[in-house]
């Protein structure tokens, strides 16, 4: 593959699935903004940087004597997808290289699918720099594809069994420092990323009910100094446990560690109680045994595995000889 024409920055070019309303004659702002979603927008540029410079920073908190000896010469490098998966991770590679003054160039769209080995994208800048960047861009896009790749055949088993519920979700398992790459990563794989942390959904787990004393007085206690606008969700150990928690106006229940069998019995009788409550399955799912826990009185299948257990993806980056590197570059 050779390398592409260097126009703008990536970051300055419409993203996969966007558009340039100007390019359109006769789009007006209300109606451009009617274009796709892109999961990147989700992303706050100061985070990214942020994560950006803490990654390097781990890697690089003193002198570089290798890099130093390469000096700034310009480079062109490609990284190489060498497994199959789901491409994820684009945004935080950009902004691991912006840090370091280099651009990337995407050969393939965020959320493609990669048959290895493939050229997923090309980076220039400072030998040193790019060099710098290598193994934090890698290890990023390796774990964010992983998860992605790990999301998109879950989902795939809940569209292969019919399934009409609201969707297949992870959940707060994720890597320190790293639980806005993975929850992207379910986003670009096309699971919900459940809540982001304790203050985007209030969740009563296990241990805040045994300290609170029951269930009702959790949620009594919790209603007290949540704001209106966020959703309750009580963790749940048995049905009666579930019972008291719709009754004490939860609006989501989660049925935590329930076999099938059971699990789909108690779902059945919370919706015949309370027919517009959220049920949400959780506790040892995996992509194998996920078909036996969908059903039509269950809405939300949570599952831990995709960001715990989610191998990542094997990426690779290798310098261009110099008859690959774009003209005016050498």
């Amino acid at each position: 593959m050779q390398p592409p024409s260097w126009g703008a920055p990536p970051w300055t070019l419409p993203l996969p699935g966007s558009f340039a309303p100007a390019s359109r004659p006769g789009w007006g702002p209300c109606q451009a903004m009617a274009s796709p979603p892109v999961p990147a927008h989700l992303l706050p540029p100061p985070r990214l940087c942020q994560l950006a410079r803490d990654w390097l920073l781990e890697d690089a908190p003193t002198f570089d004597p290798a890099g130093a000896a390469l000096g700034d010469r310009p480079v062109t490098a490609q990284i190489m997808a060498k497994s199959p998966g789901v491409l994820a991770g684009g945004p935080f590679v950009d902004a691991i290289f912006a840090q370091l003054g280099c651009a990337v160039q995407w050969a393939e769209p965020e959320g493609a699918w990669l048959t290895p080995v493939a050229g997923v994208a090309w980076v220039r800048g400072g030998a040193r720099a790019v060099l710098a960047g290598e193994r934090a861009a890698l290890n990023c896009l390796g774990r964010v594809s992983g998860v992605a790749t790990a999301a998109a055949r879950a989902c795939r088993r809940a569209r292969e069994a019919g399934w009409a519920g609201v969707g297949v979700a992870g959940t707060r398992k994720t890597t320190p420092g790293f639980r806005l790459a993975e929850k992207y990563g379910l986003v670009v794989g096309g699971a919900d990323p459940h809540r982001l942390d304790l203050g985007g959904l209030v969740m009563i787990k296990d241990n805040h009910v045994d300290a609170a004393g029951g269930v009702a007085q959790a949620v009594q206690a919790v209603r007290r100094v949540s704001s209106f606008s966020q959703k309750l969700e009580v963790e749940c150990r048995s049905l009666q446990e579930a019972l008291e928690a719709a009754e004490a106006g939860a609006d989501i229940v989660m049925l935590d560690n329930f076999a099938p069998e059971e699990l789909h019995a108690a779902a059945a009788a919370l919706k015949a109680t309370r027919p517009g409550l959220t049920v949400e399955a959780s506790g040892g799912l995996t992509e194998e045994t996920l078909p036996r826990y969908l059903g039509p009185c269950v809405d939300v299948v949570s599952l831990g595995a995709l960001t715990q257990a989610a191998p990542a993806l094997d990426f690779s980056l290798r310098l261009c000889p110099p008859a690959l590197t774009p003209p005016g570059q050498g």
